[in-house]
């Protein structure tokens, strides 16, 4: 088994379908996987052997699917950095994985600290000025495109994905080849991914959802990408109009973007399919939506340690306000903190056994068996599950404020929120409180146009939900820090207080 047997079985049935449409140029299938070879050919010429690790500091460029694909034919194993990290971030995830070699830019180079990592032998640059470095053209111009994915037991392991959550130093989650291509088929399955779809691509590659659930699954199911570097909304309309984009990937960030825009004048004739994940979408940016386009956001829920897909909302009927059932082959539990399973209907934490559950933290077996007990992987997330199985997420563990003794879930006064004229967007977070102990904020960008005072705001929670639920402060804000999948980032909005 090798992930990238994936693109050698579509180079043989759609070997001139394009793979890859990205700033006016197509690679075709056939092209893809003979520069893959090329690449696993040129690393094995440069000392890489099955196991060791090869660093992926890139954006989204077709350059990240040749190098990805590359490294896994040979049996090494990929190591995505994020593309905003700088340098301390860049050298812990160097030295943490050991990699030996690192594909990068030129606009990068500077936030790699190379004389900081020790195993780090060869720099290769993909793009932009070289400064003194190899460039990936002259790799592949020098190898033959001979050869074949290495065969490797399921369980080898294939990337490692860095993921932190909102403490401490980013861990290595260890995905192996099975997870993977578990994932990319579940995937396509549940998506319905077909060669004559054309699937737009502009969440980051060196996150688990733009990497697996999107790049991968295409490449299962012969499908084209047309890749984009990030979202920039008009670059983004003009090119579902012009590539004939079938299939539309995003965060709830970028629907609410959307629909709070101008899209009276764009030509989304062509998308038949829609999809929403890395966060809970608000059921009333879900509402709007549909009632627009006719047709449902669907929804994904999983998370890096699980490859990510876990639940789907849905082959046959969707559900607004849950993220669907487990998908195939895969259980979800709601647990209490006793890890036994609790009633329908009650909250707990969402936890998931399954082929797509990590290996475990690269070189953390505590926090590897803090994650995974019983041989289930513990999500951190609440959520409830109804009588169909259908899961609903309740908010993140770590995000729950406690006013007074009262448990307030910021994501339930988000979606009471979204349903205010003048909010566009909210972030809704604790703070200390020397009487309550916490009290709850909330952070709003509003729609242009429109005006709003905190009274208001607090007095339309309170006529919507408890009292102790409602914001005791608000603050307005004309944007929100967010993570590169589009997160708004509230432990930044907490250090900020």
């Amino acid at each position: 088994m090798n992930i990238a047997q994936s693109v050698e079985r579509a180079a043989h049935w759609f070997a001139e379908q394009p793979a890859i449409i990205a700033e006016g140029a197509t690679i075709s299938y056939r092209e893809l996987n003979a520069d893959a070879s090329r690449l696993a050919n040129a690393l094995r010429a440069h000392g890489v052997q099955r196991g060791d690790r090869v660093a992926l500091y890139l954006p989204n460029i077709a350059a990240f699917a040749v190098c990805y694909l590359g490294t896994l034919k040979v049996g090494a194993i990929a190591v995505s950095i994020n593309a905003i990290f700088k340098s301390d971030e860049v050298k812990h995830i160097l030295t943490d994985s050991g990699a030996s070699v690192l594909f990068t830019v030129g606009d990068l180079l500077a936030h790699v600290p190379r004389r900081e990592c020790p195993a780090l032998t060869h720099v290769v640059v993909c793009e932009g000025e070289a400064q003194g470095n190899p460039v990936l053209d002259d790799w592949l111009s020098r190898a033959s495109s001979d050869g074949r994915a290495v065969d490797l037991d399921r369980d080898e392991l294939a990337v490692l994905l860095y993921t932190s959550g909102t403490t401490g130093s980013p861990k290595g989650a260890a995905l192996s080849h099975g997870n993977v291509v578990f994932n990319s088929y579940a995937s396509a399955h549940h998506m319905g991914m077909r060669p004559t779809d054309r699937a737009l691509l502009f969440l980051p590659l060196f996150h688990v959802f733009g990497q697996n659930a999107i790049m991968n699954a295409a490449f299962v199911a012969g499908t084209s990408l047309v890749l984009h570097r990030r979202f920039v909304p008009d670059l983004i309309l003009a090119s579902i109009a012009r590539e004939r984009v079938t299939m539309f990937f995003a965060v709830p960030t970028i629907f609410i973007n959307l629909l709070n825009g101008d899209l009276t004048r764009a030509d989304l004739a062509s998308i038949r399919y829609e999809f929403s994940a890395a966060a809970t979408m608000p059921q009333e940016i879900s509402r709007r939506w549909t009632e627009r386009f006719r047709r449902p956001v669907f929804e994904g829920y999983g998370l890096t340690e699980c490859s990510p897909f876990a639940a789907y909302n849905h082959d046959f009927r969707h559900k607004v306000g849950t993220v669907g059932t487990a998908v195939e082959n895969v259980e979800i539990k709601i647990l209490d903190e006793g890890d036994r399973e609790v009633p329908r209907g009650a909250w707990g934490e969402i936890c998931i056994q399954g082929p797509g559950v990590m290996k475990g933290y690269w070189g953390k077996p505590e926090e590897t068996a803090r994650a995974i007990r019983g041989g289930w992987l513990h999500s951190g997330d609440i959520g409830t599950m109804d009588d169909e199985g259908y899961v609903s997420i309740v908010d993140r563990v770590k995000d729950m404020i406690n006013v007074s003794g009262f448990k307030v879930w910021p994501a339930e006064v988000e979606q009471a929120l979204y349903r205010h004229p003048a909010v566009r967007e909210v972030a809704v977070y604790g703070v200390s409180d020397p009487v309550k102990g916490e009290a709850v904020r909330a952070a709003i960008v509003l729609r242009e146009g429109t005006a709003a005072t905190a009274e208001e705001i607090i007095g339309f929670c309170r006529n919507h939900m408890a009292v102790y639920k409602a914001p005791g402060s608000v603050e307005f804000v004309t944007e929100f820090p967010k993570s590169a999948t589009g997160k708004i980032l509230k432990r930044i909005l907490r250090a900020d207080q």
